[in-house]
């Protein structure tokens, strides 16, 4: 009976990290820019057989509870949101998926990465709505001056999301800036007086979340059936004595 809890409990975690994950992209859905996560199921089937092909020793626990499910791990959903016409000059959107604005940490003063083109001007400097300044090519806060020649210092930069760390909800550190590439015709892939919206999808987030739900009570509920039938065949047992 033990052995069917040990699963039951294990996916009770996994909806409960669920449920985490869909609610912070729900509560992100009208951020600009921002990139739902995901998260990816599997058994722990898939940890034994690494651990036999490393010729590690593999516990008859192990054996017996290799049916556990578990996170194998988290992803990011890529695509480019649907793009909302503003007519404001400050709102920028991004054409290209790999494509993003060079941004300073105002904590760290270091450089990330964005997609959110919602922007604002701040003691005379083009910032994001956080406050962190947007940077021209030479990575320099851009000066917004009355002819609003800003709009040719910024800078894009493209790489892959591989090669990017979520800090944050919205921003993004870069692990080789090696493989940053420098977009010399920002023209052809920044648009003016929009800005990109959340790819979050809120009516199937809401379904997900409900299913999560619903997992995590179905499991709760068939842990205290388990229970209560090994607390009968306990009280059985006492009987028969």
């Amino acid at each position: 009976m033990t052995q069917g809890i040990h699963p039951l409990a294990a996916n009770m975690v996994n909806q409960l990290n669920r449920v985490d994950v869909i609610s912070n992209n729900l509560a992100n859905a009208k951020t600009a820019g921002f990139k739902k996560d995901n998260l990816v199921e599997g058994s722990f089937n898939n940890y034994l057989d690494k651990a036999k092909e490393e010729n590690k020793e593999v516990l008859q626990l192990s054996e017996v509870m290799n049916t556990i499910p578990k996170i194998d791990g988290k992803y990011m959903n890529e695509e480019v949101g649907a793009f909302v016409e503003t007519g404001n000059g400050l709102d920028f959107a991004i054409s290209d998926q790999n494509m993003f604005f060079k941004v300073q940490n105002p904590n760290t003063n270091q450089m990330e990465l964005s997609r959110d083109g919602k922007f604002k001007i701040l003691d005379g400097e083009l910032v994001t709505q956080n406050g962190y300044r947007v940077l021209n090519e030479n990575n320099q806060p851009i000066q917004v001056d009355e002819a609003n020649e800003f709009v040719r210092q910024i800078s894009l930069v493209k790489t892959n999301y591989e090669n990017l760390d979520k800090v944050g909800n919205n921003n993004y550190t870069i692990k080789e800036q090696e493989a940053l590439e420098v977009v010399n015709d920002d023209a052809e892939n920044l648009v003016q007086g929009r800005y990109e919206q959340s790819n979050v999808n809120t009516m199937l987030s809401m379904v997900s979340l409900i299913e999560a739900q619903r997992d995590f009570e179905r499991a709760q509920k068939a842990i205290k059936g388990i229970d209560q039938i090994n607390a009968k065949v306990i009280e059985s047992i006492g009987n028969n004595r």
